[in-house]
């Protein structure tokens, strides 16, 4: 069940198809699974099993008991009757030849007759097709005149007379009596004059019959004029000439004083009896013939008329002509039919699935799906907001920020409204991507932020702020984490003798503390937080610590290394198997400070002397005594390889 015309009278279609193609069998079984998320599909409503032909349909009409619905389509050619008690298909039938138009001999099913576009009518019972006789020429439709039970139908093309005929069928005699002739015009001198396939030949579009009133009979030719007749004389009683294009559609008032005739122009006029001037003109807009007039009555006594054409449905206020509501399906429309007494309203059309449409304004729905009325009820109570798909609202400020300005009453992509404009949404993204290149970076920047905020959300649902301990309250609320209601009173957070806790400062937790890592071994301490604040404990040095390693800092020229300073190794495979070389960053000493010790030297005290001496002389320096180190005697550890890395 849809919204179709959300103005001040709401039109609901309740059936029909939103496309006027729809897709084959055999691809709609593959398309069932990706159904369920469609919420159209999801959302309908079936107003009657099987209201649908293979192709379209061409005419539908209700009984006058309301109970039972016929309609005749194609392809093939058949007609389908519906059970309004049961909401669904009763019989299908085929015909040998497609369906104009019928009418509803009885006040059910079962009796009707058809006018079929072979140049035949058929009478059909429950049993199947009764009889069928042929026309001497095309019929343009039928009405049946029950006070003398005759069905009329016009025809096309002239007689003998050179006037058009509407044939009469006396269903109680079972015979052919004399037709009545209608004034069409003569038809070009060169066909012959008369033939139904002439051009330009004359012919009697409608008919239309007073029968609640004075039974006058009213014939549509194309010439523009509505011929009066009255079946008891069989004579002409008026005339009413001089409108423009052919006459397409006729009916009358309940009262019989108002006439209503629609024209292949698209225009609808409205005429009293008693006057031949119409008291309304009314044009449909879209330029093609009106295919069919309803006299209505609202639930509130308001007199309205339904106007149909191919591609629109108007109901118009019978008294001035403002228009009251109107619903334009997908397909052309082929025919309409309206319940009486309620506002329920039928189509035949070119689409595969007949429409239906329900209007609360004009009357409560039928007997036979009062469940509408509770639906539209829902659905008015559901709040309902105007969306324009591919638009972005934007300000004049805004268009002067992305210079778009200059587009204002010079092209159609800016859409005046209200206090600003409508822009088509691929010109702002590209206007916007122009102002600001970064604009992607930002986004993904956005998004990223907001991403992390929601997982941190999702990790601590619950949220206390306090001045002190925030992290004690942190660890509480966090093993609430499974439950549905995170209580931030729970424990110590709602006990009163633990505010100061987190309201005084002196209750800090000091994390840093021994006592704490004690009962804490697998908190990680924030090195940063702990090097900003005041000086933790146990850093406190002796004046002859400091006094020492600031001696020993101006002797060596380096900086003092902490012991737990991070120390880098520089390892190489570059001196073949050699001895490593010391390359500690920060830990090298002057050259001059200490010597090497090589392998074969003394080791412990040694004595050094600063006599000058000269390369040249050849004379080499004392060597301290070199001490051998007996055989089949250990090595000594202070020689090993290792210690001197």
């Amino acid at each position: 069940m849809k919204l179709a015309n959300p103005g001040q009278v709401p039109v609901y279609t309740v059936s029909g198809a939103s496309t006027a193609r729809p897709l084959p069998d055999w691809l709609a079984r593959r398309r069932k699974r990706s159904l369920k998320n469609d919420p159209e599909y999801q959302n309908r409503v079936e107003l009657l099993q099987d209201f649908e032909f293979e192709e379209a349909s061409s005419c539908v009409r209700v009984s006058a008991d309301g109970e039972w619905i016929m309609s005749t389509g194609t392809y093939k050619p058949q007609i389908h009757v519906h059970n309004l008690d049961q909401l669904s298909l009763s019989f299908a039938r085929h015909t040998n030849s497609l369906n104009h138009s019928f009418e509803l001999l009885s006040n059910d099913y079962s009796k009707s007759i058809h006018l079929q576009i072979d140049r035949r009518l058929e009478f059909h019972t429950p049993m199947g097709c009764h009889y069928e006789v042929r026309l001497p020429r095309y019929g343009r439709g039928i009405v049946y005149d029950r006070l003398s039970t005759e069905a009329l139908v016009p025809s096309v093309g002239l007689d003998t007379d050179g006037k058009g005929e509407v044939f009469r069928l006396n269903l109680e005699m079972g015979r052919f009596m004399r037709s009545y002739q209608v004034d069409v015009g003569g038809d070009d001198e060169l066909t012959g004059g008369g033939l139904q396939g002439g051009i330009g030949v004359g012919s009697v579009n409608t008919a239309a019959i007073a029968e609640e009133s004075h039974n006058l009979l009213a014939f549509g030719t194309s010439l523009g004029s509505v011929e009066f007749w009255d079946p008891r004389s069989k004579s002409r009683v008026a005339v009413l000439a001089g409108q423009e294009g052919e006459i397409t559609a006729l009916d009358f008032s309940s009262s019989g004083l108002s006439l209503a005739t629609g024209s292949s122009t698209g225009m609808m006029q409205i005429f009293d009896m008693r006057r031949p001037t119409p008291l309304l003109r009314k044009d449909h807009g879209y330029g093609f013939p009106v295919k069919k007039l309803i006299h209505m009555t609202t639930s509130s006594q308001e007199k309205k008329v339904l106007s149909s054409d191919k591609r629109i449905i108007k109901i118009w206020d019978e008294a001035d002509g403002e228009p009251w509501t109107s619903v334009e399906p997908v397909v052309d429309i082929n025919d309409v039919a309206w319940c009486r007494d309620s506002g329920m309203i039928l189509t035949a059309n070119e689409g595969k699935q007949q429409h239906a449409f329900f209007v609360p304004q004009l009357g409560a729905a039928p007997e036979w799906c009062t469940f509408l009325d509770n639906l539209v009820e829902e659905m008015a109570e559901e709040t309902r907001t105007e969306t324009y798909d591919n638009f972005k609202f934007l300000t004049v400020p805004e268009l002067k920020q992305l210079s778009l300005s200059h587009l204002v009453g010079k092209s159609n992509l800016l859409r005046p409204y209200m206090h600003g404009y409508f822009v088509d949404t691929k010109l702002y993204d590209q206007a916007k991507l122009i102002a600001n290149p970064y604009m992607f970076e930002e986004d993904r920047a956005k998004r990223a932020k907001e991403k992390i905020e929601k997982e941190r959300a999702s990790r601590i649902r619950g949220n206390k702020k306090v001045k002190v301990n925030q992290k004690v309250v942190d660890k509480i609320l966090k093993k609430q984490e499974n439950r549905d209601k995170v209580d931030t009173n729970a424990g110590i957070l709602g006990d009163d003798r633990f505010n100061k806790m987190f309201e005084d400062e002196e209750f800090q937790v000091d994390e840093k503390s021994r006592e704490f890592q004690v009962l804490n071994p697998s908190t990680v301490v924030d090195r940063s937080a702990a090097d900003s604040g005041a000086p933790s404990r146990y850093q406190a040095q002796s004046s002859d610590d400091d006094a020492s390693s600031e001696s020993e800092d101006e002797i060596t020229g380096q900086p003092k290394r902490r012991d737990d300073d991070v120390v880098m190794h520089v390892s190489s495979t570059q001196n073949r198997g050699g001895r490593t070389r010391d390359t500690a960053l920060g830990s090298r000493e002057h050259k001059a400070a200490k010597e090497k010790i090589r392998r074969g030297e003394v080791v412990g005290d040694k004595q050094v002397t600063f006599t000058p001496h000269t390369k040249r002389n050849g004379a080499q320096p004392e060597e301290a005594p070199r001490s051998h180190k007996p055989k089949g005697q250990r090595r000594s550890a202070s020689s090993n390889t290792f210690r001197k890395m």
